[in-house]
């Protein structure tokens, strides 16, 4: 096995390869937040299992202090990605609430003193998703994204607000006057993105009202004047809502799918006129802001954005890109939102040493689907091209990979390997109809359309079916093995984090978040014609007709796909001869992991894994 980051498998420039220690933990930021009046900008900083909330101050003229790290009673749970639920900011902006690593929250001021516990919830429940009331009387959040509690500042008088009807409660929101919150509902077996409303309620319990949209929404909040404004696909694309109609009547997202908490793909200016919002367009980001009446929509950055803010004169944000490592970032204007924006970087998350990589962008493709129909992806193309194809599909499935800065990617096509990242019908990104199309025909629709798509990208001469490999991870490891037993000769090699092997497994022990998820995306198992195709599409049940060389990881403590699905499924490979000492299938499990690497020596280990495996196997 060659050293990593030394040379590329076979021939290849070394001047390019990209050095593994590079891609490897880092730091990384989340739900940057400006203070009430804008004089100070928060995030959450997190690297190597440490977590602080990290807060800058603003100057009269707008520079922007040094960060400090606040001194945290109980270390923070932070968010993921674009998303959030860690902290918020007190009314003053004198001190933060964040959840805690106990469960609990945690009232901390910034001046210094001990922070105040101010919730009863942990160890064995959690609090999260903290936001204050305007008048800084109360603290609302989510107790185990079920239940919606309001706490006084004070930590007394805690109240739970729901009536315990819906599965799922997230994102509270206070109205602009005090007297009760607004927050996203929904029960299982719908998943958010398929139908979701918002339930109104006083702290009072004087009114208590739902709304119920056609389809899904998220992200409900009230504006300053009271009226509601949301996120809602009713035409058909994610569009902001404010009350019975879209701010921007646009095919494209503004928002991603709601897979956690706290996401904020839109804000308003202070005085209300302005909103911002994002924009997915073919996986490319961009930040838009609009007047609330409607009317042209002006730019304000490129790039992936994500957890809007907005004081004074300033919007501050996660920003990410295929070149860009996340950053938080702060734009400016000079008193008109329409005209041009100055951007500065607050903070930057991983190693600097990505500033010395020549890193590319995607090219938007369209290709041909088993149907006709288009499939879209986007393609990195290497430098060199040397005939070698990946092909990486997303997890979720309903979900998308948009681009940010994904250094697994630019690492393996600084190896001489074109990466295609197919979006499979089911895939978020491009409407409604897109992303329901593989309700109940997960394991068949979204199989063929990789197999087609690939298919396609080899006749178009990137790579041939020797030279290609498939990986994916969770639902998308569970795809590659569904196009492996589809098509046999479809490429040389594949690897599979964490897949999905048993799909009536999968709906009884994953996490509670997800453990109805198949309901929709194969059906109701109870039925005896549906729980058939449970069988038929689980690859512990055709594990026998997969031939292509296979390296299979797994985190021993995964709580979302459970690693005897994994041991299951190479058992049963191994039955049939396939075994690792002919290292036609392989199974590595990292104890102590979930569902993704954290660990860094783990981590080396998986990047020597896969690179021992392609040179076996790619000639």
């Amino acid at each position: 096995m060659s050293r990593l980051g030394i040379r590329s498998i076979g021939p290849g420039t070394v001047g390019h390869v990209i050095p593994v220690e590079l891609c490897l933990g880092g730091v990384e930021l989340s739900e940057p937040r400006l203070a009430p009046g804008g004089r100070s900008v928060g995030y959450v900083r997190s690297s190597e299992g440490t977590a602080a909330v990290v807060v800058h101050g603003v100057g009269e003229d707008g520079s922007i202090a040094p960060g400090v790290a606040v001194g945290h009673p109980v270390a923070p749970r932070p968010g993921r990605g674009l998303g959030g639920g860690c902290w918020c900011w007190a009314d003053d902006g004198a001190a933060i609430v964040h959840a805690g690593v106990d469960g609990n929250l945690w009232w901390v001021p910034l001046a210094g003193g001990p922070g105040r516990r101010l919730t009863d919830h942990g160890p064995d429940r959690v609090a999260q998703a903290p936001v204050t009331t305007p008048d800084g009387s109360r603290v609302v959040y989510v107790v185990d994204q079920a239940e919606v509690w309001a706490v006084s500042s004070a930590g007394d008088d805690a109240l739970r607000l729901d009536d315990g009807t819906a599965d799922f409660c997230f994102d509270p929101w206070p109205a602009p006057c005090g007297s009760g919150v607004v927050w996203l509902a929904w029960s299982v077996p719908d998943m958010p993105w398929d139908r979701a409303r918002v339930v109104h309620h006083t702290f009072d319990g004087a009114v208590i009202d739902e709304f119920r949209p056609p389809n899904s929404i998220q992200q409900p909040r009230l504006l300053p004047d009271g009226r509601a404004v949301a996120v809602r696909d009713d035409t058909g694309w994610s569009n902001v809502w404010v009350d019975d109609g879209p701010l921007v009547d646009e095919p494209v997202e503004h928002a991603g799918p709601t897979w956690g908490l706290g996401q904020r793909s839109y804000c308003w200016s202070p005085d209300g006129r302005w909103v911002a919002f994002t924009r997915n367009e073919a996986g490319f980001g961009r930040l838009c802001v609009v007047s609330i009446d409607g009317g042209p929509v002006y730019e304000v950055g490129r790039g992936v954005h994500g957890q809007l803010s907005w004081e004074d004169d300033r919007l501050v944000a996660l920003r990410t890109g295929a070149r860009t490592p996340t950053q938080v970032v702060a734009y400016a204007h000079d008193g008109d939102p329409r005209g041009a924006w100055r951007r500065e970087v607050v903070a930057g998350g991983p190693d600097a040493g990505w500033s010395k990589v020549e890193l590319v962008e995607p090219e938007v493709v369209e290709l041909i689907g088993a149907d006709a129909a288009p499939i879209h992806a986007r393609l990195y193309r290497a430098d060199v091209d040397q005939g070698r194809m990946i092909c990486w599909l997303h997890g979720g499935p309903t979900d998308q990979w948009q681009v940010t800065f994904m250094p697994r990617l630019a690492f393996w096509r600084s190896r001489g390997f074109h990466v295609l990242v197919p979006d499979h019908r089911g895939s978020t990104g491009h409407g409604r109809d897109y992303q329901q199309a593989l309700r109940g025909r997960w394991g068949e629709l979204d199989v063929a359309a990789v197999v087609a798509a690939v298919r396609d990208a080899q006749s178009r001469g990137w790579a041939d079916p020797a030279r290609t490999v498939l990986i994916g991870g969770s639902a998308g490891g569970f795809t590659v093995l569904g196009a492996l037993r589809a098509a046999a000769d479809l490429a040389a090699a594949a690897v599979g984090s964490y897949p999905v092997c048993d799909l009536a497994d999968l709906g009884e022990r994953s996490h509670r978040f997800e453990r109805h998820y198949t309901a929709t995306l194969v059906g109701d198992p109870a039925d005896p014609v549906v729980a058939a195709r449970y069988r038929d599409r689980s690859p512990v049940w055709f594990a026998d007709r997969i031939t292509t060389p296979l390296l299979v990881f797994h985190g021993e403590d995964d709580p979302v796909v459970p690693v005897a699905q994994s041991r299951l499924f190479v058992e049963r490979m191994a039955a049939v001869g396939r075994v690792d000492h002919a290292h036609h299938v392989e199974l590595c499990v990292y104890p102590g992991e979930g569902h993704g690497f954290r660990q860094r020596a783990n981590q080396l280990d998986e990047y020597a894994r896969i690179e021992a495996f392609l040179q076996r196997h790619l000639p």
